[in-house]
């Protein structure tokens, strides 16, 4: 029977302050001053009064009343109407089919659906959302009833808006948060990405038996796939995985479908090129007494604490042979002693190809370093293989991050030049679409490394050449020993003998001279002279946002496609080797990235000098992090995805003036939505208005500012490294310590 809306009203949501502020298009301080200021302002009617909650209903009528209309984004808009229907009202779950159907239809035809009178568009949306072919599990034809006719109307907003996987997320979230769903994660982009690009060219076929949010099998069709197939435990990550391939893979063939995959496997008989998955992590329910024959275990009954290696073995029996598997896991199942019979069988088989270690933070759990695993199902009188490829992300992550060669490339000549714990209920699902420090994470340099390792080991793997601290091919036999520990760390490692004693003291004298210039940089940029206080109080400003500067001419908005959207043939995102600012160059401070970086199908827009770059997610702890001017180096650059540019006229903006404003913490605060993956909406962004000749004196400061920061950027990388190259050099023996402060000799 198709779905019905519900016949009773849920009860009346709540909104913290900082939700009000976000309604509201202010500081949460203002917020705060209304609180304390205006006796009619609705009082906490939940909550505790550490963190009081308000009647979301009063606060929107007290807002509407002092003429405050709603400057939220279109995101924040339809969590808003969401929560107003309250819990169990079930409308998310029957929108999703709305959100495929509605990014269909151009701006302008959105525009007049949601126009209508509540009547009309309940109709019209019924007939959109019947428009949309069966491809979303559990599909029926759905009714909205008068009561979700704000939720509709916000629905095409945001679809509109700021586009129609925007709009899927929101939906997920919420619906996630009424079933209560705790424990689930997103993969970030970058990290699916990653793992896409480590099958094999050519794999058509692509199975995802914990699909979760769909992230890895939208990237495995960036990377060509013409066939997906994904299972999920929960209904809603079902059919966030439909909608999103809808939007993202139009082209392909999709079949997802809902259930357990290891208890009630959806694709029984079907095998595939390629298995991407980031399964649960620690669940102890996964079936092993029921499952304990199961003909799936060729390597091995998993152990009852060992579901990981339950998932390997699943993904192994979905292959054709010879096709792979590419698996995200945790560090632990790489030595724990319950698992060392399954390891040492698949390493055996050959069926285990390698190792990646990622560094903390990258993805969730944050507290841990995850792990890609590559495998491969064996073919029968195929070739037989003799070692494993292990690569230490975590030591590639370091250095990128630093922009410098660590004391292991030096001291053995110089870098490889091959290529230039809580239970997760989905692996790739939904809560937080990625850790703080995910958005400004380089997987694009961490990506190039890896895969030079894995394409030099692939093509040679008899002649690969080890490049020690960093890649290493480890024979089988070294494996199979009493723990078969396949940790990354524990086989990469350099040595002694990798090490140039000679090499090694050119990197440190040379260190040490880069270490005292930059430390008298660092004084020069630190200067206090000039700094003045204001008076006996802060100063005040009439502000204007930066949509009310765009429509004035002030200046001009533009932003790059998030990572995974499409052009608009459908076509897979291409990569360009032309340099492109990304978000993480915004942070570090570093130059464009170079070599072959993704970007959106329909990308033309270059940065020219005076241009003012914002991340469109925040994150990482360092508001100022947040905006950068663009000079020459960076003239002539792409725009990458997740950065906004905001170009200013000179004649009436300083740009320094506008990135120093922009980035401070309250002003990112007041115009971001989200909890842990904070979004930017730029337009909300606001600017004192002042003359041009006293913006230009605050831009000076901000320009000191930015080169304050960039310095001791520079120091603190540099003083790490010199620490980490003597530790090196004293540890491996090929260092000797200098004499002693009494003449003597250490």
């Amino acid at each position: 029977m198709p779905q019905q809306p519900p016949t009773q009203r849920a009860p009346s949501a709540h909104v913290t302050a900082a939700e009000i502020s976000r309604i509201a298009g202010v500081t949460r301080a203002t917020v705060s001053n209304w609180r304390r200021r205006h006796d009619d302002f609705p009082a906490p009617s939940a909550g505790t009064e550490a963190s009081p909650l308000y009647d979301l209903p009063a606060v929107q009528a007290w807002l509407r009343g002092r003429g405050h209309t709603s400057a939220a984004s279109p995101t924040e808009e339809l969590r808003t109407a969401l929560r107003l229907l309250g819990s169990g009202s079930g409308v998310a779950a029957r929108l999703f089919p709305l959100v495929a159907a509605a990014s269909r239809r151009t701006p302008e035809e959105l525009a007049e659906l949601a126009a209508l009178p509540d009547a009309q568009l309940i109709a019209g949306a019924e007939k959109t959302a019947g428009e949309l072919p069966v491809a979303v599990p559990e599909a029926e034809p759905v009714r909205y009833g008068p009561d979700d006719a704000g939720a509709v109307r916000a629905l095409l907003g945001c679809v509109r808006e700021a586009g129609a996987q925007a709009a899927v997320d929101v939906l997920a979230e919420r619906e996630l948060d009424e079933g209560a769903a705790s424990g689930v994660y997103q993969t970030p982009e970058g990290l699916a990405l990653l793992m896409a690009q480590l099958l094999p060219a050519g794999a058509s076929r692509v199975l995802d038996p914990a699909c979760g949010s769909g992230t890895l099998l939208a990237a495995a069709a960036r990377q060509g796939a013409q066939e997906l197939f994904g299972q999920d435990s929960l209904p809603v990550q079902g059919r966030r995985t439909a909608v999103r391939l809808l939007l993202a893979a139009p082209e392909a063939e999709t079949a997802i479908r809902v259930g357990d995959s290891l208890r009630a496997d959806a694709f029984p008989d079907i095998t595939v090129d390629a298995v991407l998955c980031n399964p649960p992590f620690a669940d102890r329910d996964w079936g092993h007494d029921e499952l304990a024959y199961d003909p799936r275990w060729a390597y091995g009954l998993p152990p009852r604490f060992e579901s990981e290696l339950a998932w390997v073995q699943h993904a192994l029996a979905h292959l054709e042979p010879g096709g792979h598997a590419v698996m995200l896991l945790p560090p632990a199942l790489a030595f724990r002693s319950s698992g060392r019979r399954v390891r040492s069988e698949l390493i055996r088989a050959g069926a285990l190809r390698a190792v990646v270690s990622l560094p903390a933070r990258a993805a969730y759990p944050l507290h841990i370093g995850l792990q890609i695993w590559v495998l491969q199902r064996p073919e029968p009188g195929g070739t037989d293989r003799t070692t494993v490829l292990f690569v230490d992300g975590e030591g590639e992550q370091r250095d990128s991050a630093k922009g410098t060669p660590s004391a292991t490339d030096t001291a053995t000549g110089g870098p490889d030049t091959r290529g230039g714990s809580r239970t997760r209920r989905s692996g790739s699902s939904s809560a937080p679409a990625s850790s703080p420090s995910a958005s400004s994470f380089d997987w694009a340099g961490l990506t190039d490394r890896v895969l030079a390792q894995w394409a030099a080991f692939t093509t040679a793997p008899d002649t690969y050449a080890d490049e020690p601290g960093v890649a290493r091919a480890v024979p089988l036999v070294d494996l199979l020993d009493d723990v078969v520990d396949v940790t990354p760390a524990r086989h990469v490692r350099a040595t002694a003998a990798d090490i140039d004693p000679v090499a090694l003291a050119r990197r440190v004298h040379e260190l040490h001279e880069q270490l005292t210039e930059q430390v008298a940089a660092l004084a020069a940029a630190s200067e206090s002279g000039g700094w003045q206080a204001s008076g006996a109080s802060a100063r005040e400003w009439r502000t204007a946002t930066v949509s009310d500067l765009a429509r004035g001419g002030a200046l001009t908005v533009l932003r790059a496609a998030a990572p995974g959207t499409r052009g608009s043939k459908g076509g897979a995102a291409p990569t360009t080797d032309r340099l492109v600012i990304t978000a993480q160059d915004i942070s570090a401070g570093n130059p464009p990235s170079s070599g072959a970086v993704d970007i959106h199908a329909d990308a033309t827009q270059s940065v020219a000098a005076g241009d003012v770059l914002v991340r469109a997610v925040a994150g990482g702890g360092d508001a100022a992090a947040m905006t950068r001017v663009a000079d020459d180096r960076d003239a002539g650059a792409l725009l990458g995805p997740n950065v906004h540019l905001l170009r200013p006229d000179p004649a009436r903006l300083d740009p320094w003036f506008l990135a120093g404003f922009l980035g401070a913490e309250d002003n990112i605060a007041s115009a971001s939505t989200g909890s842990t993956l904070v979004h930017v909406t730029p337009g909300r962004l606001r600017v004192p208005l002042l003359p041009l000749e006293e913006q230009r004196r605050y831009g000076e400061a901000f320009r000191r500012v930015y080169e304050l920061r960039a310095a001791v950027r520079r120091t603190a990388d540099l003083a790490a490294d010199t620490a980490a190259t003597l530790t090196t050099g004293l540890t491996a023996g090929v260092l000797l310590p200098p004499d002693t402060p009494d003449g003597g000799s250490a």
